[in-house]
């Protein structure tokens, strides 16, 4: 018997208030026992293969510094399920500095390009109406790595199958709040209904603006983006400054448009085909040719 349909749940993310410590992706990687190393690292233990710490300090591939940023992690991947990013913005003598920080996980869209593309039908809508990917139906094709917008979902090099954000399902089946929410010192993440996240956010925001911060808006608690996601986030700058599109789309509604191009730039080639092959005949004979001795030309 399926399950009874739920409330849909998620994610609300205040950038504001988030102080980048990372102990969202802390939590995610100790509830879903994921590494804190690159999986090239994996080794056999007892003639299976199997996750386990490297022996030597020298196999860790995941760099103490990245050289680039306080974010030693980078991006999301495979491992990484949840990443905070650090946007550091200076002005043109890098006298000053700001920065914005924002958690960044799986968006659970309402209208998901993963979940239309997958052949397979690995990648399903819970209860909860979270995007969860069956691993075992898994087939390792990336049509959803390709298909997603955000860059959300990466391929396991050690199992084949895509990976990303479960929305701690297996917690929220107990009456548990998502690991990663649970854990934010500063309630930058929160978790609940989608109605009374959007009333929270609309009130904040409301707020930020009473206060002069006139930049403040909510990324994706309406329809306009992929029906609605049901993790979204308050911003304080352009969605492109966070490393987000402002317009992502479904695969198949390009398709129309797509199609059509292709049949116009078609048209348009046999158009110019035909003209070309009419000029050219009726321009002469063709070619000229050396005369044959005896032949006699007007």
């Amino acid at each position: 018997m399926p399950p009874l349909p739920k409330e849909p749940h998620g994610f609300y993310t205040d950038t504001t208030v988030c102080i980048g410590c990372k102990a969202c992706q802390v939590a995610c990687h100790q509830w879903n026992g994921l590494p804190a190393w690159s999986e090239m690292t994996d080794y056999k233990l007892e003639g299976q293969y199997q996750s386990a710490p490297p022996p030597p300090p020298a196999k860790v591939a995941l760099p103490v510094l990245s050289g680039n940023s306080y974010d030693n992690t980078g991006s999301l991947s495979a491992v990484n399920w949840r990443h905070v990013k650090f946007i550091e913005q200076f002005n043109e003598d890098r006298s000053q500095a700001a920065w914005l920080m924002m958690s960044d996980v799986c968006k659970h869209c309402v209208d998901a390009p993963c979940l239309e593309v997958c052949p397979t039908g690995a990648i399903l809508r819970t209860e909860f109406d979270s995007v969860y990917i069956n691993e075992p139906a898994c087939n390792g094709c990336r049509d959803c790595v390709s298909a997603c917008p955000f860059g959300v979902i990466h391929m396991s090099e050690r199992e084949h199958t895509a990976k990303k954000c479960t929305f701690c399902y297996d917690r929220l089946q107990v009456g548990l709040p998502p690991a990663c929410a649970q854990a934010c010192p500063t309630q930058s993440i929160r978790f609940g209904t989608i109605r009374e996240l959007k009333q929270l956010a609309t009130a904040r925001v409301q707020q930020l603006k009473e206060q002069g911060r006139s930049k403040a808006s909510l990324y994706g608690a309406d329809d306009k983006i992929l029906g609605g996601l049901n993790s979204f986030y308050l911003l304080e700058d352009e969605p492109e400054v966070y490393g987000l599109p402002s317009r992502p789309r479904i695969p198949s509604r390009n398709v129309p448009r797509s199609s059509l191009l292709s049949i116009f730039t078609g048209i348009l080639t046999a158009l110019a085909l035909l003209f070309s092959f009419r000029t050219r005949t009726s321009s002469g004979r063709g070619p000229e040719t050396t005369p044959q001795r005896g032949e006699v030309r007007p």
